[in-house]
């Protein structure tokens, strides 16, 4: 909400916080004046630090983390300008004296989730909101909704792997980009929409809570995150709730995938499938994917079958918001590449070199699949990935084996190896690696992205996979400049002998 709107409007207090979390977290306790008007909600302690701009009229949350505990910095918060809290329990003199919203215990996420949307006074209620989930495929169909969308006239905007430090920002920072871009629509004098990856992780964690979205879009379900949920059976299940009443008032599903299958079978609200057999005359070329939906022509810029999935989730989505099916395909048509995926890389060495986002083990597979269709007799794909430390370990030996059955070379490096040993992070990936690729390890990525280079030529094709957009590096604790986009052209530079 732009300021001008927002003065118009009475800022939200305490009682009217509690007056929406009452009735979904049962009876709540005010400790104080319940008077107070609130602003903004944070959960981190360290944006109300007196070295970050105090931000008065603030909410803040305790929230308990893995590693930290909120209510041990509800002081902090309070000498930063916190003028109340959330909370799981009495704070005593570490509120001096601002009042607390005590929640039963486990409930400070959701309640925060509440609190935003009550602060930012509902966005998502002005906005056409779309969600997308699924292990793969999330932040193509999002953009491809946008362009979609932009071309049926409304001002849409983007939450996703793209936009911010997380795929799904927490419920405050969610409910404050809904805010700005409501904001913008009202601006423009268009309808807003925005179209966001909702994350297995969010839903568990109460990030999409507090509004229903009006599409939810599934794409589709393979290994991954089972550090986080254990079993695939509950990485589902996590999945599955954004498929409820509680989030969504209509769904769009992929009837090609097993696990949509499952939704579809639930049908706990209006779901409708979709299936790659609706694009007729299909067509994969290098340069473009052609293909007929409901008799209109669509030129997509994005090559693979998988692209044509999630091009297809994304018509659904419009679909069900009402978009005529030629503005979906003239939506379809327009849309820019999206960076990271599948991205040509221009190089001194004239090679044909894609960086892609694919980090699991059926990411890798489909675009192993997809590049392997643009090479030439005689050509050989050259794949460049490994696998990111901290991170679900059981993926590792299947992603070996996705590549070395895909690729004629496979070079295994480092991804983000984080707090874990590179070497055993290869290792583990290797054992994977059992089909006839010929297995080149480096542990360096730089030097494996060039080695890779330097084994290619004529005719092959260079992917250079695992971490697409990102333009970082993690070791330990430290973030080092690493695009794997700008090494290419670097490697290729120095092979070439170009300064």
């Amino acid at each position: 909400m732009d300021l001008a709107a927002r003065s118009e409007v009475s800022p939200a207090t305490v009682a009217d916080i509690c007056g929406r979390l009452a009735p979904v977290l049962g009876p709540v306790t005010v400790l104080g004046d319940d008077a107070v008007e609130i602003v903004a909600v944070e959960h981190d302690h360290r944006t109300l630090s007196p070295t970050a701009s105090p931000r008065r009229g603030t909410l803040y949350c305790c929230l308990r983390g893995a590693l930290h505990d909120g209510h041990d910095h509800a002081a902090e918060a309070r000498a930063g300008g916190a003028v109340a809290f959330v909370c799981e329990r009495d704070l005593g003199a570490a509120a001096d004296g601002a009042p607390q919203v005590v929640v039963p215990p486990g409930a400070a996420r959701q309640a925060m989730a509440l609190a935003a949307c009550v602060v930012e006074h509902d966005p998502a209620g002005s906005l056409a909101t779309i969600g997308v989930t699924g292990t793969n495929g999330k932040t193509t169909t999002t953009h491809l909704i946008v362009s979609i969308l932009a071309a049926a006239g409304y001002e849409a905007g983007l939450v996703g792997t793209l936009s911010g430090e997380r795929t799904t920002p927490e419920a405050n920072e969610l409910q404050r980009r809904l805010a700005a871009m409501a904001s913008a629509a009202r601006v423009a004098g268009r309808p807003g929409a925005a179209a966001m990856e909702v994350t297995s992780h969010a839903l568990v964690q109460h990030r999409v809570d507090g509004y229903v979205h009006d599409v939810a879009v599934f794409t589709n379900l393979s290994q991954d995150h089972l550090d986080y949920h254990g079993t695939m059976e509950a990485y589902f299940e996590a999945k599955a709730t954004l498929f409820t009443p509680e989030h969504a008032e209509r769904a769009v599903v992929n009837a090609d995938d097993g696990y949509g299958r499952r939704l579809l079978e639930r049908q706990g609200i209006e779901t409708v499938p979709f299936s790659l057999a609706e694009a007729g005359d299909l067509s994969l070329t290098a340069g473009e994917t052609r293909f007929l939906l409901r008799g209109h022509e669509v030129h997509l810029g994005l090559i693979g079958q998988f692209n044509v999935e999630n091009a297809l989730a994304a018509a659904a989505a419009a679909r069900a918001l009402g978009v005529d099916d030629a503005v979906v395909a003239e939506g379809l048509s327009r849309a820019p590449a999206v960076p990271g995926r599948l991205e040509p890389v221009e190089n001194a060495l004239g090679l044909r070199v894609l960086v892609d986002y694919a980090h699991t083990p059926d990411g890798l597979a489909q675009a192993c699949t997809a590049v392997r269709d643009l090479l030439g007799p005689g050509s050989r794909l050259v794949v460049v990935f490994g696998a990111g430390g901290d991170r679900d370990p059981e993926k590792r030996p299947p992603m070996g084996a996705a590549v070395s059955a895909a690729a004629d070379v496979a070079v295994l490096t480092t991804d983000n190896p984080r707090h874990e040993d590179p070497e055993e992070i290869m290792a583990a990936v290797a054992r994977g690696c059992t089909g006839p690729a010929e297995l080149r390890l480096e542990s360096d990525r730089r030097a494996a992205i060039g080695l890779a280079l330097s084994l290619a030529g004529p005719g092959d094709l260079v992917l250079v996979a695992g971490k697409g957009h990102e333009t970082t590096q993690q070791v330990g604790d430290e973030l080092h400049s690493f695009d794997d986009r700008l090494v290419v052209a670097e490697e290729a530079s120095r092979l070439a002998g170009v300064p």
